[in-house]
């Protein structure tokens, strides 16, 4: 299994694929990073979990507008559970540092 790092908003993200699957990885990260910067280019201010959310939204959209949308998996409810307390997480340390960030 490889390990590479992956650069999305402005942050380095350390994730692991198969040996081989490397620069499609590296692809997939590239298109993530345009979608998140064109959402907060769009948007504004956005905590770290919003904005890809809107980078997730607009691959989506580009998917159905391109007519290649995959039909809908359902996660793995454990996964699922960790990414959403993972992503509440990022949520509530983005309005922790909004809040220091007035006060100064």
């Amino acid at each position: 299994m490889a390990e590479i790092d992956v650069f999305i908003a402005g942050r380095a993200y350390r994730v692991a694929c198969r040996d081989g699957e490397e620069d499609s990885l590296r692809k997939a990260a590239s298109l993530v990073d345009a979608k998140s910067r064109e959402a907060l280019s769009g948007l504004g201010t956005l905590s770290e979990a919003r904005q890809l959310l809107f980078a997730s939204l607009l691959l989506a959209d580009q998917l159905i507008d391109d007519g290649r949308t995959p039909e809908p998996t359902l996660p793995d409810p454990a996964l699922a559970e960790r990414a959403e307390r993972i992503a509440d997480r990022l949520e509530s340390l983005a309005e922790a540092l909004e809040g220091e960030a007035e006060h100064t």
